[in-house]
């Protein structure tokens, strides 16, 4: 008996839909399926389990590092804490002495506010004395750091924050006139003014005295220690 071997007839295909001509039967069970699609889902799941877990590692990669470098800039800034710190009780005395500098300097500014150097104008009063008159008594008064000067008495006179007041004697008559005007033309004077003038007699000779008084403005203080010099 002789076997007769034949190629299977090819399924022909639909030139129009491309599914074959003849139908077909599934013979497989209904499980068989459900374990292959099965297995693609778990194949699905896995995929998207391995790409959440490496974008999670990449996050924790960029984190870990940004840590690393904030820990490292807080280390630094603590340290140089720590330096000036450290810095700071090795000078901590200098904002102190700078402190008592400061005080003493406005304590010296304000004592010497109203300070005058009296030896020049002592010297320019004696020279525009006139000749053979001679000084007998000479007061100086003016403001302080703690007394303001005395306002003017009228609104004609010149702000004032000294003055003088002597008396003199003369063995003749001077012209005070000219005297007025001598004293009235030194610098930082004014208001100069012969008060009284009255005759008198010592060892038989006449003798004449004199009153009289200028005012100073502030234009003769010294201003040696002033604020910002």
């Amino acid at each position: 008996m002789s076997t007769v071997l034949s190629r299977p007839i090819a399924t022909k295909k639909s030139r129009a839909t491309g599914f074959p001509s003849v139908p077909q039967v599934n013979l497989l069970p209904p499980e068989y399926g459900a374990r292959h699609a099965l297995a693609q889902l778990k194949r699905r799941l896995l995929f998207a389990l391995a790409v959440v877990l490496a974008a999670a590692a990449v996050a924790y990669g960029v984190a870990f590092t940004s840590l690393t470098t904030e820990r490292a800039a807080q280390n630094r800034a603590e340290q140089e804490t720590t330096r000036l710190l450290q810095a700071q009780k090795e000078y901590a005395e200098v904002p102190q002495v700078l402190g008592q500098l400061s005080r003493a300097q406005d304590a010296r500014a304000l004592a010497t506010s109203t300070e005058i150097m009296w030896s020049p104008y002592l010297r320019a009063i004696g020279a525009v004395m006139p000749e053979g008159v001679l000084l007998s008594q000479f007061v100086m008064t003016g403001a302080t750091p703690m007394l303001a000067p005395a306002p003017p008495s009228n609104t004609l006179q010149d702000p004032t924050v000294a003055g003088i007041a002597f008396e003199a004697i003369s063995d003749e008559l001077v012209d005070t006139a000219a005297w007025v005007d001598a004293l009235n033309a030194m610098p930082g004077f004014h208001g100069a003014w012969v008060s009284s003038a009255s005759a008198d007699e010592y060892n038989g000779q006449p003798v004449y005295r004199y009153t009289s008084t200028v005012r100073i403005t502030d234009a003769v203080y010294a201003d040696r220690f002033a604020q910002g010099e």
